[in-house]
């Protein structure tokens, strides 16, 4: 075979033939034209939906971040006034337990006080009821005593209560001098 034979039956690849360029072209516009009058509405209807949703978001997330912050706010005022309420009964209570503790004191001295008191006059009257009883012994030992040493009785009640008193009046008497003197 001769190669000018082989050259005109086996076209270029490159070159296409007319009718299928023709025919390619026109199918190519009827798709373009199909995709930009039908799909392409669709399609930036759908990319304007989804801009519009994420905006939204994004400002439905603004709005809920300057809410939480608002919140955050409240919250951080509120539990500064519960710690500066918290510190005033802390002090509050300080005072009234201070208080407390004061008049435990005053009234434990008050007591303590009444209680002296009270047995200094309980030691009193029995000092005077061991004296009375003490006069009464020394007096009738002392009438005993001098009846012996008389050797009569004394009988004479009058005398010998006079008789003794004198006496316990003597020995009083000295004993206050004693206690001056040191």
């Amino acid at each position: 075979m001769p190669a000018t034979y082989l050259a005109a039956s086996s076209p270029n690849p490159l070159i296409p033939h007319w009718p299928e360029f023709i025919i390619g072209t026109i199918a190519f516009l009827i798709v373009f034209i199909l995709l930009a009058r039908v799909l392409m509405p669709r399609i930036n209807q759908t990319l304007s939906e989804r801009t519009e949703a994420i905006e939204g978001g994004l400002k439905k997330a603004d709005e809920t971040q300057q809410e939480a912050d608002r919140v955050l706010a409240e919250y951080r005022a509120q539990l500064a006034d519960a710690r500066h309420e918290a510190a005033r009964l802390r002090e509050a209570a300080k005072e009234e337990a201070a208080q407390i503790v004061a008049k435990g004191r005053a009234d434990g001295v008050a007591e303590k006080q009444r209680i002296i008191d009270a047995a200094n006059a309980q030691i009193q009257a029995d000092r005077q009821q061991a004296l009375i009883a003490l006069r009464s012994e020394v007096g009738a030992m002392a009438v005993e005593l001098a009846s012996k040493i008389v050797g009569e009785s004394l009988a004479d009640e009058a005398r010998q209560s006079r008789m003794v008193d004198r006496f316990l009046d003597e020995l009083d008497s000295e004993t206050s001098a004693r206690a001056a003197a040191r």
